[in-house]
């Protein structure tokens, strides 16, 4: 059995500020470096095998206490970079809501119908991070991989791994340092654990937000 450890990358302060970011590489804040620590706590006794993320700073400085741990080099993979918001990024959650209207309310209500300005799809996210992680799969059977994206790239590679479509968005929450388990053997995917923050106890407090 192979089993993939995918983990939300840590807080950073745009997270907090309620700010897009996608492509913009932002550094994890200080509760994100901390929430990074106990993610290397909370799978020190799960013998990980490897390590990829994001090309983005926040999810390598997330993996990087685990790899410390382990000994094991991270290796970023392009198809697990955020998603391309366009134009909202670096917009604050209110800005955008005033801005961009109506297409913010159909993000909202329909968000697998809507293209970014200048940015991406769901579904062209789905494409190019779902094929990075089966990929991954099959480069590591019987092992334990870690992967740390980002929110929009855990929900849609969970709606793939469940056979929903990206119009369940909305339904899949993801907070900052969580981690999923999804099992594989036998040609399925199992998701056995999902947005488990337990190992955050004591950082939740300060931590806690919507989701975004």
């Amino acid at each position: 059995m192979t089993k993939v450890y995918l983990v939300r990358h840590g807080q950073t302060e745009w997270n907090k500020k309620l700010t897009f970011r996608g492509r913009i590489d932002i550094p994890l804040n200080e509760d994100g470096h901390r929430e990074a620590e106990a993610i290397a706590k909370a799978l020190k006794d799960k013998n990980i095998d490897a390590i990829y993320t994001s090309p983005l700073m926040r999810s390598i400085e997330t993996a990087q206490p685990t790899a410390k741990f382990f000994h094991l080099d991270i290796v970023p993979v392009e198809g697990f970079i955020d998603i391309s918001y366009g134009d909202w990024e670096g917009l604050t959650f209110d800005e955008v809501k005033e801005k961009y209207k109506d297409h913010y309310a159909q993000w909202e209500k329909r968000p697998d119908l809507v293209r970014f300005p200048h940015g991406e799809t769901l579904d062209e996210v789905r494409e190019r991070s779902f094929s990075a992680f089966k990929d991954i799969v099959k480069e590591n059977p019987g092992q334990s991989i870690l992967i740390i994206p980002h929110r929009v790239i855990n929900k849609v590679l969970l709606c793939a791994i469940l056979s929903l479509s990206n119009s369940h968005f909305w339904e899949i929450k993801q907070d900052t340092g969580c981690v999923n388990l999804i099992e594989y053997s036998n040609d399925r995917f199992v998701l056995s654990m999902m947005n488990d923050t337990c190992h955050l106890k004591g950082l939740a407090d300060e931590t806690a937000q919507p989701d975004f």
